[in-house]
This record gives structure tokens, sequence and C-alpha cells, in this order.
């Protein structure tokens, strides 16, 4: 087993009072180290999946003909080993690749620290799910309101005068303060209901309204899901959380919502106005034009069908 590297803890060497300037400048680059892979945990509740999927496998693909190009960053334990803090996807790459050791730039930081800096590198990821933003963002406003000169509490203490905690995130990652707060409200849901979210199959609004249910009603709205074989609208999400904040939601009252016909269950077809404007008369006003299909539609039906009777009656002759 390889030596366990020594590290930088920023003090200034007795060798480093003789070095020029460039010498200097190039001892505080990052200083890479050949880890074994035995000796490295995940992050403690890392909330970005690592799926084996076809970009996993052009990564192993990619490692095993040129090797790990950008080094996993790790953190020392107390025990010895190193915990991860970016790079679980090419770790992993690298298990499955069959290397023994990984290239990691090892940093002294508090855990706080290497929170921030986790969520950071991963949401810089083209694909990001909305189950791995909402626990990511949680995490991370933590780990802000517990830096020193956070005021302690809930997830919103102000910051400054003008600015709290989620509004200063919201501005590092783009999103509104209002969706900051949605997000996190997904950490709420049960499993079963958050991998729909992560699916398209329920929208982040319905999802918000739903994790305020209590985990059993959550469990009946999903089991009713799976009979309907449907999604609650927003709609019918803000309606099931009233009568839930009354105490009175129930499997039956949450089964006569979710059976209810939905705007947007409905099917439709859609033709351009400027497609059927030379059929219609100039003398028919734009609020009336599904009218007037319907009633042509009606006459060439019943035309259909006469053509149809003669047809038949010209054949037994």
């Amino acid at each position: 087993m390889r030596e366990k590297p020594k590290l930088d803890l920023g003090l200034t060497a007795y060798d480093d009072l003789f070095k020029n300037e460039q010498e200097l400048a190039e001892s505080k680059l990052p200083k890479i180290y050949d880890i074994p892979i035995e000796l490295i945990d995940d992050f403690p509740d890392h909330p970005f999946k690592v799926k084996l999927d076809e970009d996993m496998d052009q990564l192993v693909e990619s490692i095993k003909e040129r090797g790990l190009i950008t080094p996993i960053t790790l953190r020392p334990k107390e025990d010895g080993r190193y915990e991860i803090v970016s790079g679980h996807r090419r770790k992993k790459a690298c298990e499955i690749a069959g290397l023994s050791y990984v290239k990691a730039d090892v940093r002294e930081m508090g855990r706080d620290e290497a929170i921030i800096l986790m969520v950071e590198s991963n949401l810089q990821r083209s694909v990001i799910l909305p189950s791995e933003k909402a626990f990511s963002y949680k995490m991370r406003l933590e780990a802000m309101n517990r830096l020193p000169g956070r005021p302690s509490g809930n997830l919103t203490p102000v910051v400054s005068e003008k600015m709290r905690t989620n509004e200063e995130l919201g501005k590092e990652v783009g999103e509104s303060r209002e969706q900051i707060r949605r997000y996190i409200r997904l950490t709420e849901l049960i499993p079963d209901l958050l991998d729909l979210v992560d699916e398209g199959k329920i929208a982040l609004r319905p999802a918000v309204e739903l994790s305020y249910l209590s985990k059993n009603e959550q469990q009946m709205v999903f089991k009713q899901i799976e009979i309907c074989e449907c999604t609650p609208s927003h709609a019918q999400t803000i309606r099931m959380r009233k009568i839930s904040q009354n105490g009175g939601l129930n499997s039956a009252m949450i089964e006569d919502i979710m059976l209810e016909e939905k705007p947007n269950q409905r099917e439709k077809v859609s033709v351009s106005y400027d497609k059927v404007r030379k059929f219609i008369p100039e003398s028919i006003p734009f609020e009336e034009t599904g009218s007037y299909i319907m009633d042509a539609l009606e006459f060439y039906q019943k035309y259909r069908s006469k053509v149809s009777q003669i047809n038949n009656k010209n054949k037994l002759r």
C-alpha cells in the first residue's frame, strides 16, 4: 500500500523562504496523488445519482484508453481514509475500468466547506434531476448557514440587511428565491412520488403541494396514481392539500379527485386557423369557427352515409 500523501496545511515551510517567485507559484499548484480506491468513501448523503448509463460506458472506455484526465477531489478523514468531494462518477468509472488507484487532488477542508464545493461542482452538469437539486440545495443552504458569521436557525436567516441565504444561493445557481424554496419542499416527498417528479410525470408545482401531505396521505395518492393511471393536476393537488389541512383527506376522496377529467388529459385535434379560413364564409365570426366546423362535419357525415346507401343499392341490382 502506498504511503499516505503529506498535505499542505498552508504553513510556510523553511525551504520556501529561499524559493524565487516562480518556484513559489509552482509550489502552490494542486498536488495530484495516486490514492487507492479501497481507501475512498462516498460523500455522506450525496444527493447526486451515479447512473450506469451510456455516458458512464463512454467514460469507462475513455479511462481505459487514456486514463483519468480530470482528477477527483478528496478530503482526508480522521481515520486515515478519504472522502469524495467531487468526482463520484469518475471514481465509479475507474472501479469499472479495473483501476486500483485513482488520481486525486487531496485538500484539507471542513465539512461545510466540502458540502458547498460538492454541490457547486455537481450543479455544473448539463442534466440535473429535480430530486438532485432538492437535496443539494437543502444541504448547501444548511452549510451556508453554519459558516462563521451566519445566524443559526431556519433555512432562510438574514445574511445582511437586505439579503437572505436562499436569495444568495439563488443568485449563484440562477434560480429565484421562490424556486429554491419549491425545490427544497421536494425533500418532503416519499421516494415513490419523488421518482415520478424525476421522470417528468408530476410537475414541480403539483409536487410541492403534495409535499405538504402526511406520508400516509402521500402513499394513498401514489396508490391512486397507479390505479387511475394518471397523475393529479396542480388544481387537484391544491384541493388535496386544503382537505388535508382540515383533517379530512382519505383514499376515497383522493380517488374522486383523481378520476375527474383534467383539461390536459382530453384528446385534442389542433388545426391552424389559417388552413381552414378559406373553407369558412366571411360572415362566420372567429369565435363561432368551432361550431361551424362541427356543423360541417355532421353534414359531411350525413352526405357520406347517403352515398354509401346508394352504392349498396346499385350493387344489389
